[in-house]
């Protein structure tokens, strides 16, 4: 197959940087093609050096020139301005943390990026060295969720390696794709580079050492997820649901993907969202708008931990637009998220007594193993 640079600049015209919205050829970060043969050689420039998403926008352009030119050389290299003193070795991705804990959805509209939220401030409140990875590439919601929509993550050198420092909020290490994109553009990106953006948030950045990790997942299950149980041993999974049918439906699929014997990723429990709501006027009052226990029933069918409920509550809206989490407050809903908080350490206890550390999974040929 005879390949021309013209071929390679249209491929490449697929991979935006989130920052500008603009392909990588536009703004011109391509910044020479060279085919010669079977081989592709592509040089990235950036105008920032440091710029935190360079990595995942280089393994995006060798993805997708795999996909495009099956059997061609690909090799895409860094363009640096200076000498770099030379990489120490990379460190096991986020071995300096003790437990990472997915916190998952069957469906979206359930409440689970403000559970992750209210969850890590709850354990960082309760002085867990605590992390939070925004890892709904596509709906980054938590720079919001935690008044920190203007933050803008930088990257330094450690030790050899340019890593992004996270942002700190209400004693929480945050990062999200959030950070580096316009809030009011719509994240649209091919698969490749969502994984990889995911892979940069956990491998490149300086989290330091943490007790405890919490990855927002997206709803449902995707790549997204299959890239997380790739590239990190998950401690364990959390499933949040609203009582009603059809949402306890996807929250099954959630869970049976988790305990998929290829994956074996520990489910900790069962969280139930919008269980009921009480008036203002009506304190001692409770409707089930959603239908009554559904997500407790489940739990103990399928012989799940059910971690505690959350009750709908006009404050939890807006504690989620005006960035404090609910569970910094002193009411109903702050001691529902800490109960569930208590709840939790007691199943991540457990669980690390009980069972053997968590391998990632790893894919041959197409096979998980």
């Amino acid at each position: 197959m005879t390949i021309s640079e013209n071929q390679v600049r249209d491929i490449l015209q697929q991979v935006i940087h989130p920052a500008s919205g603009k392909s990588i050829v536009e703004t011109g970060i391509v910044k020479n093609v060279i085919v010669k043969d079977n081989k592709i050689v592509i040089e990235l420039k950036f105008e920032n050096p440091n710029d935190p998403l360079k990595n995942s926008i280089k393994r995006a352009c060798e993805t997708i020139l795999k996909e495009k030119f099956q059997g061609a050389e690909i090799e895409v290299d860094l363009n640096q301005d200076q000498k770099t003193p030379p990489k120490n070795p990379a460190p096991e991705i986020l071995s300096s943390v003790k437990n990472i804990v997915a916190v998952a959805s069957g469906k979206g509209g359930v409440g689970k990026s403000t559970v992750a939220v209210n969850l890590a401030v709850a354990f960082a409140k309760a002085g867990f060295r605590t992390g939070l990875i925004d890892a709904d590439i596509f709906g980054p919601s938590i720079p919001k969720m935690l008044q920190s929509e203007d933050s803008k993550p930088y990257a330094r050198n450690v030790n050899g390696r340019d890593m992004i420092i996270p942002v700190e909020k209400y004693g929480v290490k945050v990062l999200s794709i959030g950070f580096f994109v316009d809030p009011e553009d719509a994240t649209i990106w091919r698969g490749p580079l969502a994984s990889n953006a995911l892979k940069q948030l956990m491998t490149d950045a300086d989290w330091g050492e943490l007790d405890y990790m919490f990855i927002d997942l997206p709803p449902g299950t995707s790549d997204i997820h299959l890239t997380l149980v790739q590239t990190v041993p998950v401690t364990g999974a959390v499933i949040v649901s609203t009582p009603q049918n059809v949402a306890l439906a996807d929250a099954i699929k959630g869970i049976n993907m988790f305990a998929n014997e290829n994956i074996n990723v520990p489910v900790l429990g069962l969280i139930e969202n919008m269980s009921w709501f009480t008036p203002d006027e009506l304190p001692d009052k409770k409707y089930y708008l959603f239908g009554r226990d559904g997500c407790k029933n489940l739990a103990a069918k399928l012989n799940v931990p059910f971690l505690g409920q959350i009750p709908i509550v006009q404050s939890i809206m807006e504690a989620g637009d005006t960035g404090v989490p609910s569970v910094l407050k002193n009411d109903l809903v702050s001691g529902a998220f800490k109960t569930i908080a208590d709840n939790l350490v007691m199943q991540v206890t457990k669980r690390n007594t009980e069972l053997n550390p968590t391998e990632k999974v790893l894919i041959t040929h197409g096979k998980k193993h």
